[in-house]
């Protein structure tokens, strides 16, 4: 493999992205435990970072969001079982069909127009099983701070639809490192150092060469930084909000926005990995993020984990924490089903930067993500 001392990968590590788990000579637990001790020396402050990961069997994907579920969820499905919640490419595929012959452009819409919070709840919430009754509780809870809740479109992207819909429709100006001469170089930069990024699998285009790669990850940067400018622009909430809505309805720019999304995953992973090969500080939950048996460098993280985004698979709980970085935003969740507990409401990342914004979701399952609106008071974090 080229460049095989780059981000301090070996060819014996490269060759082993598809290596099977009981190779390793420490479980995967162990490891988790271990990189917590060695990242920060004590374990402080790590209890909620380490539950997220270790819950992967139960946070796997943004499975297709269907209006008047009942109270019939993912939730309750997850509490009788503890399979993984993955879906394949044929199934994403037949629902595609199912929803084109529902001749509803509800099902289509990307981002539903608002409804109040409370009577969604109730809608969708119906029963008086221990998971409905938790579900209200925690929607009550959501509701005094904000007003309305939109639903995002499920298929498998909606982590990253929730997040930039909501950083969009709240951007005031164009943050720094957007600003960069080099954020457009990205691609060009990073193929020069790293033969192995030319394995990315563009949406629906895989197959491509390094050149086409290159020129294309490079027309979604330049896109991003583009609507993100034009719509931080708009001064009117409303002229702003409508913005957003039309961008959101544009299959083809929104879909080409989430690739660039997760290039920049992919440069933000790079950049800690070699921090962390450097000895200088990371945070926790780079350690984490390496330690996964299918994700121990970049270039396995991007094989398993960033290729099948929005493919086979959404975002795991470790991977927001590294979408949050890559935008240097904090993304503040109300996990409902974790309502009473201390995991209630959690931080992407837990320790955020106080320059960063702050931006709000909800989500029943951690797989699916919906947005609150029409906030009553400040969000405190």
């Amino acid at each position: 493999m080229k460049h095989k001392n780059e981000v301090g990968l070996t060819s014996e590590e490269l060759g082993s992205a598809n290596a099977p788990a009981d190779q390793t000579e420490q479980t995967t637990s162990e490891i988790r435990q271990d990189c917590v001790y060695r990242s920060t020396g004590r374990a402080e402050k790590t209890d909620m970072i380490k539950s997220l990961v270790m819950d992967q069997d139960a946070s796997r994907n943004c499975e297709l969001y269907l209006p008047g579920s009942g109270n019939r969820s993912a939730v309750e499905s997850s509490e009788e079982s503890e399979e993984d919640m993955y879906r394949d490419e044929e199934e994403i595929e037949r629902e595609k069909i199912l929803l084109s012959e529902t001749n509803s452009s509800e099902y289509k819409l990307s981002v539903s127009p608002e409804m109040d919070i409370m009577e969604y709840c109730m809608k969708e919430w119906r029963g008086n099983t221990p998971a409905a009754k938790r579900m209200r509780k925690g929607y009550e809870a959501v509701a005094q701070k904000f007003a309305s809740i939109r639903r995002i479109r499920g298929d498998n992207y909606c982590a990253f639809r929730a997040t930039l819909f909501q950083i969009l429709s709240q951007a005031t100006q164009l943050p720094r490192w957007l600003q960069s001469e080099d954020f457009t170089m990205l691609p060009e930069n990073l193929l020069s150092k790293y033969d192995w990024i030319k394995q990315w699998q563009l949406r629906q285009k895989p197959g491509k060469r390094m050149g086409e790669i290159r020129d294309e990850i490079k027309e979604y940067l330049t896109l991003l930084r583009q609507k993100w400018k034009n719509i931080s622009e708009i001064k009117g909430l409303l002229e702003k909000q409508e913005a957003c809505d039309k961008l959101f309805k544009n299959e083809e720019e929104e879909y080409s926005l989430y690739e660039a999304l997760k290039f920049l995953m992919l440069n933000t992973a790079i950049e800690l990995y070699n921090a962390d090969k450097s000895g200088r500080r990371v945070p926790v939950f780079s350690w984490l993020l390496f330690a996964r048996d299918t994700s121990s460098n970049p270039c396995q993280l991007m094989q398993n984990h960033l290729n099948h985004i929005g493919h086979s698979g959404g975002l795991e709980q470790v991977e927001m924490f590294l979408l949050a970085y890559a935008l240097q935003y904090t993304i503040q969740v109300y996990r409902l089903y974790k309502h009473s507990t201390d995991e209630f409401i959690t931080l992407y990342p837990n320790d955020p930067e106080e320059d960063w914004p702050v931006v709000t979701l909800i989500t029943e399952d951690d797989r699916h993500y919906n947005i609150p609106v029409r906030m009553c008071q400040e969000t405190m974090l």
